[in-house]
């Protein structure tokens, strides 16, 4: 089975991994020999790069030796400080940890930014509940709100936080509010690709750097969609045998065993 690791999606995802780490912006170079190893090529480095400054990610820069990078922009690092909790979460949340709610209402003149609450909620991992009604664990509450006010949707939002009362059962309302069906596929097929590759890691005894760097990093770009799809509910609201338990154990041992090596392979590159 293929995988698809867009050239700007990979960037995000190695100065999610790496670049928080460093003071000033990452080298224009550095990126493009750091992504190279992923076979993305140098004028896709380029434009995907143009591509995240105009959406205010990435700030144009130079480094101490003069030469021209991108650092984070501040939205970009709270983006990514969020996308921490929940990328490396290991834990579920009970059930009496309730819900936040998110209800909006958009003037007619402004139809368009339905849409865009609909779809930026869905990717925060929020369920419909009903029209204009959307609910998902109250872990994600910051995290939407951060969100909301970056994207400036906030003066169309009120967020509550609440518990489900009925009447249906809890377990059956949260079947309709989500595909589960379509999240369990999510899970399985990040299983497929990388059970086998931390079964190969785990029967060996060394860990080159460069190997780690991107095995690491495609598993990363990978696993942090997931979270996002998959909201986290509760165990006793999932299907018998969900294995959104096995993905995540296994994204885990992945960063145990390839993160600080792929960190040596970055250091190298930059020393280069």
């Amino acid at each position: 089975m293929a995988e698809q690791h867009t050239p700007r999606s990979l960037i995000v995802t190695l100065y999610g991994a790496y670049g928080r780490e460093r003071p000033g912006p990452l080298p224009v170079a550095e990126l493009i020999r750091l992504l190279a190893v992923l076979g993305v090529d140098a004028p896709s480095v380029r434009s995907s790069v143009s591509r995240l400054k105009r959406r205010g990610l990435l700030v144009s820069g130079r480094t101490d030796q003069g030469a021209a990078g991108y650092a984070l922009s501040e939205d970009a690092r709270q983006l990514l400080d969020d996308g921490d909790r929940r990328i490396y979460a290991r834990t579920s949340p009970e059930l009496s940890e309730g819900w936040v709610l998110a209800v909006f209402s958009v003037p007619e003149s402004e139809r368009h930014k339905r849409h865009l609450l609909r779809s930026r909620l869905s990717r925060l991992g929020f369920g419909s509940a009903a029209p204009g009604v959307w609910i998902a664990p109250a872990r994600l509450y910051e995290e939407a709100r951060h969100t909301l006010r970056r994207l400036q949707l906030d003066p169309y939002v009120e967020l509550f936080r609440g518990e489900h009362l009925g009447f249906a059962p809890t377990a059956e309302a949260a079947a309709r509010w989500w595909d589960l069906t379509a999240i369990a596929k999510q899970h399985e097929q990040f299983l497929d690709l990388h059970e086998p590759v931390l079964r190969g890691w785990e029967s060996r005894e060394d860990t080159p750097p460069e190997e780690a760097y991107r095995d690491y990093l495609t598993a990363l770009d990978s696993w942090r969609r997931l979270p996002y799809a998959d909201p986290g509910l509760p165990e006793a609201l999932l299907p018998q045998g969900w294995p959104g338990g096995r993905s995540a154990e296994v994204f885990a041992r992945l960063h145990a065993r390839l993160r600080d090596a792929g960190a040596e392979f970055v250091d190298t590159a930059r020393g280069a």
